[in-house]
């Protein structure tokens, strides 16, 4: 079922459909061909499937540089001209000179650490046996580029039946004009509309809406209903990666143990 209205008592940014819930027939049939990546592992009792807050890596690492050469340049312009003056710059012009090198110093370490510092793969792993869903999700605070504990992947746990997938179009102020399109998926509190919780699932709609059926397939039947992929999966750790700088430098995907062991087993199996 496909909502014409929003669900949700807050719709995601950019909000254009709502998708089926989690025990709804999914609304599209999973193509594998056109999908990006096969799942990372499929069993009986969990299936991972990889996923990436960003589309494209490996510009930040070059623009970082070239902005940490324009903070010092506003400086050094500063003392070039009362040298070469004699006297001291105004205070309009000191503003804007401290104004460009501090905004210049926070976009190289943005741009630095978000090509850097989110993980190889950003994987979600859908349990059947206990109907919990474990996602790996790198934070990030652009508002405190320098802090160490506003960065970094974290674990976190749902329940499968309050999650809820959105497809959104949001134009950005690009060069001829565009829109970036996602599925994000919202987590809900229990029984409610109210979102708690939101997180990107995938880029462009239609693969998102197979991911999402994908998942569902999964969780409501089982393995067996999952299409087969022509391609095996990619090891993300271990690929080699030889031309892009910001995938070289990117942290390995590293569960927690004891969620790892969690999200991996039944409740017979491990408690």
């Amino acid at each position: 079922m496909l909502f014409k209205t929003p669900l949700l008592d807050k719709p995601a940014p950019g909000w254009k459909r709502d998708l089926p819930g989690p025990n709804e027939p999914p609304s599209i049939e999973p193509y594998p061909p056109i999908l990006t990546s096969p799942p990372n592992h499929v069993d009986d009792v969990y299936l991972e499937l990889a996923r990436a807050t960003m589309r494209m890596r490996g510009v930040g690492v070059w623009l970082a540089p070239f902005n940490f050469l324009l903070s010092i340049a506003f400086p050094a312009i500063l003392i070039v001209y009362a040298v070469t003056q004699h006297r001291a710059p105004s205070l309009s012009l000191v503003l804007v000179g401290l104004c460009g090198c501090i905004t210049a110093l926070w976009a190289g370490m943005y741009f630095w650490k978000m090509d850097t510092e989110a993980p190889r793969d950003e994987p979600i792993r859908f349990n059947r046996a206990r109907r919990k869903v474990y996602v790996y999700r790198f934070r990030h605070n652009g508002l405190k580029p320098f802090s160490r504990s506003a960065w970094g992947a974290r674990a976190e746990v749902y329940d499968w039946d309050n999650l809820h997938a959105e497809a959104c179009s949001i134009y950005g102020a690009m060069g001829s004009g565009g829109s970036t399109q996602t599925v994000t998926l919202a987590v809900l509190e229990p029984g409610t509309h109210k979102v708690v919780d939101r997180f990107h699932f995938a880029h462009d709609i239609q693969q998102g809406e197979m991911y999402w059926a994908m998942a569902q397939l999964f969780m409501q039947q089982g393995p067996q209903a999952l299409p087969l992929f022509p391609r095996p999966p990619r090891d993300w750790n271990n690929e080699k990666i030889r031309f892009n700088l910001a995938r070289r430098l990117a942290p390995k995907v590293h569960w927690p143990e004891a969620i790892d062991l969690e999200s991996r087993s039944a409740p017979s199996m491990h408690g």
